[in-house]
């Protein structure tokens, strides 16, 4: 889209732009047939996504750390949509075993699977493990959603088939994805502290979603199955995200002030893809400002693309 679409919200092809928010760009969108799951759906553009989600109709399940914070979430969409369906569910995505009980919970409840919003994220953060034994960023951001994803895949192909309805995957991605180590992601080297980055580790964290998008696409259409992958920037919002650095962000904010966006306009992109007619059968893509942008050549990559998933699967495994 340019900085001139960023700075003036210039709608794109698509009618919308970095202006548009995320009522705006589900108006009109009928969504009562749809069960959603929302990871870190208990703040920020994650609550704004499971709210206008519920406000469209959609069956919201808000996947949480902080049980709480997603009680507090829950009681905010309903007094602003009484007739809101929402429940909560317990996720640490910094947890495989929690991944799994997520999962198992969900399953239990027999609902259909028609979006999975992977959206909850960390950022900047010193160097930490996982308690996997995986460096954080990359178990949180990438490792987590990929063992979920799995875990929800079955579930969201067999809605798809009983209901005709597309399934929908959503990765939150970020424009950081361009900032990472050398060869995108450091499958040797991911748990050295001595060449850590938190900069460069949430840019590799961020090229895995889109990575992890575009593998699964192909996978999915090789079955035939109904369902689209894609990823998303949501573009600079002030969010609990940046908590490790938040000094340095508002600072760059001071600088900045005509590239951020508010709440509402960072869940637009988010919205706008899970929802939106217009991107029927649309997958493997990248999108921003609810337009499709272009990714770096390490995003590209399709070579990369499998040999994350294998090594994916391998952390997987290792942490059984």
């Amino acid at each position: 889209m340019g900085m001139f679409s960023l700075v003036t919200g210039w709608p794109g092809p698509s009618g919308f732009g970095s202006a548009s928010t995320s009522e705006q760009v589900t108006e009109g969108i009928d969504a009562s047939k749809l069960t959603a799951i929302v990871t870190g759906g208990a703040s920020g553009i994650g609550l704004e996504t499971a709210r206008v989600l519920a406000l469209r109709g959609a069956n919201v399940i808000i996947a949480a750390r902080n049980m709480e914070a997603a009680s507090n979430a829950k009681a905010l969409i309903l007094e602003k949509t009484p007739k809101a369906r929402v429940d909560t569910i317990k996720l640490d995505l910094s947890s495989l075993k929690s991944v799994r009980a997520f999962a198992d919970e969900f399953l239990s409840m027999d609902l259909p699977l028609n979006l999975l919003i992977n959206n909850a994220g960390i950022m900047f953060c010193p160097f930490q493990l996982s308690k996997d034994g995986i460096e954080l960023q990359f178990a949180t951001n990438h490792l987590g959603h990929f063992l979920l994803t799995n875990l929800l895949l079955e579930k969201m192909k067999s809605t798809a088939k009983s209901t005709g309805i597309e399934g929908r995957i959503v990765n939150l991605s970020s424009i950081a994805h361009h900032h990472t180590y050398e060869k995108g992601i450091c499958f040797e080297q991911l748990n050295d502290p001595t060449v850590y980055s938190d900069k460069k580790a949430y840019g590799q964290s961020k090229l895995a979603n889109i990575l992890h998008a575009k593998e699964l696409s192909r996978r999915l259409r090789e079955e035939g199955a109904n369902i689209t992958v894609n990823s998303v920037h949501p573009g600079l919002i002030m969010t609990n995200l940046m908590r490790h650095s938040l000094f340095v962000m508002k600072m760059l904010k001071v600088f900045t002030y005509m590239c951020w966006k508010t709440v509402p306009q960072g869940a637009a992109t988010t919205c706008f893809v899970a929802t939106n007619p217009s991107l029927k059968g649309v997958t493997a893509k990248y999108f921003s400002d609810c337009n499709e942008e272009k990714t770096n050549v390490l995003a590209r990559d399709e070579k990369l693309a499998k040999d994350l998933w294998q090594f994916s699967e391998k952390l997987v495994k290792s942490a059984q």
